[in-house]
């Protein structure tokens, strides 16, 4: 019973002086990012989305910023990552431009924001990459991520991504120079007028594979010569009609003001 009961002291004292120190560290460590964040937020987001994060209607009842509880890390994270947040003004639709803060920064307004209310995190590396595949698992998952986008994604973005109009204003962005952790955000909390495509409908391993397939997109070559923007059969057509039918119609034209023309004279009659 003596060696039983000094066991259990000795377990016990290991656990409280190995555990709890880790776990203290990384809530200190959390609480430090969620104050310095809060302090971002108030100074620079606060105007438009109150300063609880609640949102703010001017006087007429128009929105001039939205509730930010519950949106989440990973919503703060591609918002502020791709600077379309702050906005220089309200607008139809935020557009990308270069940051105004720092990675560093952009985590702190991210963790104050999912301190809110639970909300999606900001993904890991090995969720949107396939680290740990072989060649033939990564062109499997490719043809799956291209269906996937195919069927749900070219409405907007068209079928190599090059982004396209939208109703009222608005536009589908162009993918090529998005990073693999931007798509994956966005896909996950539907900024603007996407879809929101949570875990629900579309897994993890979805989401990644609808990555590799556009990031496949950008090492193809153009086969077929000039892309054209590669917008589809608009800009294909217009071209054919432009170039190609207004090119016939100028040839026709020099052809008739070239053409040999005979003159006859008439016979005078004696």
């Amino acid at each position: 019973m003596v060696l039983l009961l000094l066991g259990l002291v000795i377990t016990g004292g290991l656990t409280y002086a190995v555990m709890p120190t880790s776990q203290a560290d990384s809530a200190q460590t959390n609480a430090v990012e969620v104050e310095e964040g809060r302090k971002l937020f108030l100074q620079g987001c606060s105007f438009c989305h109150g300063q609880n994060g609640e949102g703010v209607r001017t006087i007429n009842g128009d929105n001039l910023g939205p509730s930010v509880v519950g949106a989440g890390a990973a919503s703060v994270h591609f918002q502020v990552g791709t600077g379309r947040m702050p906005m220089t003004r309200p607008g139809v639709q935020s557009q990308t431009k270069p940051q105004v803060y720092n990675e560093e920064e952009i985590r702190q307004l991210a963790a104050y924001v999912a301190s809110l209310a639970p909300g999606p995190a900001i993904p890991e590396e090995q969720d949107y990459t396939f680290e740990g595949l072989d060649e033939e698992e990564r062109e499997a998952a490719i043809a799956r991520g291209g269906q996937i986008f195919l069927t749900n994604c070219t409405a907007c973005h068209n079928f190599a991504g090059k982004g396209g109009a939208m109703p009222r204003g608005g536009y589908a962005p162009s993918l090529d120079g998005t990073s693999a952790i931007h798509i994956y955000e966005a896909m996950l909390t539907g900024p603007g007028q996407m879809d929101t495509f949570s875990n629900g409908n579309l897994s993890p391993d979805d989401k990644r594979d609808v990555i590799g397939y556009l990031y496949s997109l950008r090492e193809q070559p153009a086969y077929g010569g000039f892309t054209l923007g590669s917008l589809g059969p608009v800009t294909e057509g217009l071209f054919a009609w432009l170039v190609g039918i207004g090119g016939l119609v100028a040839f026709a034209v020099w052809i008739a003001a070239h053409t040999t023309r005979t003159s006859k004279k008439k016979k005078v009659e004696a």
